[in-house]
């Protein structure tokens, strides 16, 4: 062992560039001020966060085709007028008026390698540089030393790490057994160009998370085969032949077909540190120097998620996503749900930004690939052609626009949503779809640090409020629920 790990360096007051004084021009559906108004739907059309697409992704997760697409179809027949009935997300979310939040700070990116001169620590200067401009996505090396990544490896494997990858839960199970629809109504669904005739990418499209594993061509068409539903073995679905199909049939064949990992959309083990008050001072210092990075206000940065620590080994991956949802009324935000009065079926991350650290060399693969980065138009149905399917990070993280190389104590932050033109959170920017590429050789050690804003102003502003109530009142209760893990607190380890 080496010896003990030092103190951190003490952290500057401030960096020495000021966030911009307006937002770029975009359209995008605007949340209004602190009031409490309707929450417009943050996505466009066909992009990765649809509706369609949306809801498909989130339930995939826990549930099987058939029963995802009654949910699109449940979503899209109960709506209504929704001016007649503002729906949970839309009502009042408690007493008391909430303080009005500023504007988020956002870092221009001027041009793609540009580079500017930041001091996040009082003994040297760190280097921005810009990766791309669709997502907003910028580089530091530097950011974590050597003897920090080591430490935070050191922390996640005593605490221990568990299996990443998610499952079914019989909540979603139970929600989605009571929704019902016709097989017309499920084929209009993914008939995605109106032909009358079911492609393989229309399918996979809206079937990327299926019991958690990755759906591919070739999966598709076994399990056609299984069911006997292309009879003609062309890899198309007809009207007539969808019409026949079972759906029972498909959900035995999926609760049948156990997948590898390698099958998995996520192939790695995780943990999450705490970084609160009380955390170990290295993860203190981490989280000021995040704060001072972000120029985001403490208030936010603070009740964000704690650090997850990822541990991929040779052959992991992380098939290409977004890290953040948006919001329907359907929904909520699983940071704000712990002050929301209300019964919704689903809640998904709300994810400002992304500070990702490269906590290890890795020997060969691990790349973080954004396929779509900078491209001049996106279309979701693009991402899958022929035999590529940009979105596998198993066999086709090459064809990615930009990759980035895991190098120790490098730090890349991105931002997850558009403005909308009001200093606030506006549409999910579609070209923040990343993945972790194939671990070829060796063992890729990274850390996450999610910042966490409700799309809704006020809803997050009364988040804030509360919180703040609850830290004044004292309790275990003064912290978020998932931030209240305080077990190596007081660690000291040797590096």
């Amino acid at each position: 062992m080496a010896a003990a790990a030092a103190a951190p360096r003490p952290e500057a007051a401030s960096p020495q560039w000021a966030p911009p004084g307006h937002e770029r021009a975009r359209t995008a559906a605007g949340l209004g001020d602190c009031e409490d108004a309707p929450v417009r739907p943050l996505c466009k059309p066909r992009g990765i966060c649809s509706r369609a697409y949306f809801l498909v992704l989130m339930v995939f997760v826990h549930l099987y085709l058939g029963n995802v697409l009654a949910l699109l179809l449940f979503v899209h027949y109960s709506n209504g007028d929704e001016s007649s009935d503002p729906g949970p997300q839309h009502r009042a979310q408690g007493p008391g008026p909430a303080p009005t939040l500023g504007p988020l700070a956002r870092l221009e990116g001027i041009k793609v390698g540009h580079e500017r001169k930041v001091q996040l620590v009082a003994d040297r200067d760190h280097f921005i540089r810009t990766l791309s401009l669709k997502p907003l996505l910028f580089e530091i090396p530097g950011f974590l030393s050597d003897e920090e990544c080591r430490l935070i490896i050191h922390l996640a494997q005593m605490k221990g790490l568990q299996r990443s990858q998610i499952l079914p839960t019989e909540e979603y199970e139970e929600a989605m057994g009571t929704m019902q629809v016709s097989q017309l109504d499920l084929f209009r669904l993914l008939d995605q160009n109106h032909d009358g005739r079911l492609q393989l990418r229309e399918v996979l499209a809206q079937t990327r998370l299926g019991n958690g594993r990755w759906m591919t061509p070739e999966n598709i068409q076994e399990m056609y085969s299984a069911i006997k539903a292309d009879p003609d073995g062309d890899g198309v679905l007809s009207l007539q032949e969808f019409s026949k199909m079972d759906l029972r049939d498909f959900h035995k064949y999926m609760k049948g077909h156990k997948a590898a990992s390698s099958e998995l959309v996520r192939n790695s083990h995780h943990t999450w540190l705490y970084q609160g008050e009380g955390a170990h001072h290295v993860m203190r210092a981490i989280r000021q120097r995040v704060l001072r990075l972000t120029r985001l206000s403490p208030e936010i940065v603070e009740l964000s998620e704690p650090l997850q620590v990822v541990r991929y080994g040779e052959g992991g991956h992380y098939h290409a996503h977004v890290d953040s949802g948006p919001v329907y009324p359907e929904t909520i935000c699983s940071h704000t749900k712990l002050i929301a009065n209300e019964s919704v079926p689903f809640e998904t991350s709300c994810r400002y930004m992304t500070v990702l650290f490269y906590l290890n060399n890795v020997t060969g693969g691990g790349e973080t690939v954004f396929p779509v980065a900078d491209n001049r138009t996106y279309d979701e149905m693009s991402l899958i052609q022929d035999d590529v399917d940009l979105r596998d990070t198993r066999r086709h993280c090459d064809k990615g626009n930009l990759r980035v190389k895991p190098r120790q104590g490098t730090a890349v932050f991105w931002y997850n949503y558009l403005p909308d033109g009001q200093g606030w959170v506006g549409d999910v920017d579609d070209y923040s779809l990343h993945g972790g590429c194939l671990v070829t050789s060796g063992t890729k050690w990274i850390a996450n640090n999610w910042i966490n804003v409700d799309p809704s102003r006020a809803r997050q502003a009364l988040f804030q409020q509360e919180m703040a109530r609850l830290a004044q009142e004292g309790g275990t209760d003064s912290q978020p629920e998932w931030a209240l893990d305080r077990a190596y607190r007081d660690a000291r380890v040797e590096l």
